[in-house]
């Protein structure tokens, strides 16, 4: 079978022919239809978290997929051949399967949940990381509803899920962001947008303008210098609370959170509700482009520069 795979930790990522894997007791093989890109997909591929945890080689890319069951390894069975499923691949080692491949094995109790009638496998695809990593962020920010949450990089596939979420509990989501992106997050929810590229006077100035004691709570998803997540934390009013999804320490007199996608969220539950969100229309899956599998070296490499908007999918 294709599949997109390094050939050691830090390698070039290349399309390759590997064996089709075959299900061990507990697994389902999916025919994967969409694969979406993450950043952590990359960032495996070079060896986080810290190049210790157990590999699989040639490492296999990808965490996210959307496709139909094909075979059911020994054991219970919570799904049947031909059903559309959905979910990330966690299980050690990294590499084993990759969601960039037209075959992949998953645990059936792992993060994996039937799609939901009436929502597109492709944006099922673009759902399972980001989508949680936004539901668990806003679980852990203590905000309450109706009060503030500035997102920093609010355009990308975690942010443009993050302020549908905050919005719909009413929290008024200030989104800052790269570029001229007003109208489209206004119709995810925020309540105002900041163009960043004008500068840091400009963030400011319209934080000051809406929340003159500051906001309740920042999750800044894209800084990875401790003066840029500090300059950000400076917006946030006392006994406010701030996020970090890039390790970035935080400045000393304000409560700080390092976020990672906690791996102990495994089964579908939360899968199945962001699923059916999107299936109902209440969360739009923000898919920003759709690619064929050769071209995902080339995505992955744009996706490390940043400046990512929405979802990048797969067809494969």
């Amino acid at each position: 079978m294709r599949a997109v795979a390094v050939s050691a930790l830090g390698a070039e990522p290349s399309l390759v022919v590997v064996p089709k894997p075959d299900p061990s007791a507990g697994e389902v093989r999916v025919k994967v239809e969409y694969a979406s890109l993450n950043p952590l997909d990359w960032q495996t591929a070079d060896g986080a978290p810290d190049g210790t945890a157990p590999h699989s080689f040639p490492l296999l890319v990808g965490t996210d997929f959307a496709g139909r069951v094909d075979m059911i390894g020994g054991g219970d069975n919570l799904f049947r051949v031909g059903d559309p499923v959905f979910g990330r691949l966690t299980a050690p080692p990294a590499g084993r399967c990759g969601a960039y491949g037209e075959y992949l094995c998953v645990a059936q109790d792992a993060p994996i949940a039937l799609v939901p009638d009436g929502l597109p496998l492709q944006h099922a695809a673009a759902l399972p990381s980001a989508g949680t990593a936004a539901a668990q962020i806003l679980g852990g920010t203590a905000v309450r509803d109706g009060r503030s949450l500035l997102v920093i990089g609010a355009a990308g596939g975690v942010g443009s899920f993050l302020t549908q979420l905050a919005a719909a509990r009413s929290l008024g989501v200030v989104a800052a962001v790269r570029g001229d992106e007003k109208r489209r997050m206004a119709a995810l929810g925020a309540a105002a947008t900041v163009d960043t590229t004008a500068g840091p006077d400009e963030l400011a100035s319209a934080v000051a303008d809406l929340y003159p004691e500051g906001v309740d709570a920042l999750v800044d998803l894209v800084s990875t210098d401790p003066a840029a997540f500090a300059a950000h934390t400076a917006l946030v009013r006392d006994g406010g609370v701030a996020v970090t999804t890039r390790g970035v320490p935080g400045p000393p007199g304000i409560a700080w959170v390092d976020f990672r996608l906690d791996p102990a969220d495994s089964g579908g539950e939360l899968l199945g509700a962001l699923a059916e969100g999107a299936a109902r229309g209440e969360l739009r899956v923000p898919i920003e482009v759709e690619l064929p599998l050769e071209k995902a070296p080339q995505a992955l490499a744009q996706n490390r520069a940043g400046g990512a908007r929405g979802k990048t999918v797969f067809v494969v």
